[in-house]
């Protein structure tokens, strides 16, 4: 007696060969990678001397400190996440593609 097998759900040689396809055009987005290096330079800054600020009371009170460290956080998040997918893209990491950085 033969096992039923749903081939609805299996992966061919076919589906394999038709993915490739699509991932002709791997260029990397220049614009949007410097996009990403901005934030994250200006967001390292924004943390630096925020810290700094709050530390040696620039301003007559923490508050102006406080405000430039969280703004630095603000800007450093999406810029470390974008800035760590184009490198692994570019290192050629398996799940990583420079199509996975949204169009500016």
């Amino acid at each position: 007696m033969m096992a039923y097998v749903d081939h609805a759900f299996s992966i061919s040689d076919e589906d394999i060969m038709m993915e490739t396809s699509y991932a002709v055009n791997n260029r990397p987005p220049f614009k949007e990678i410097g996009l990403a290096v901005a934030l994250l330079v200006f967001g390292t800054l924004g943390i630096i001397l925020g810290t700094f600020m709050a530390y040696n009371k620039v301003g007559g009170d923490r508050g102006h400190g406080l405000f430039f460290a969280i703004l630095g956080c603000i800007l450093f998040i999406p810029g470390f996440y974008y800035t760590r997918i184009a490198y692994y893209a570019y290192k050629g990491y398996k799940g990583f593609s420079f199509s996975n950085i949204p169009p500016v």
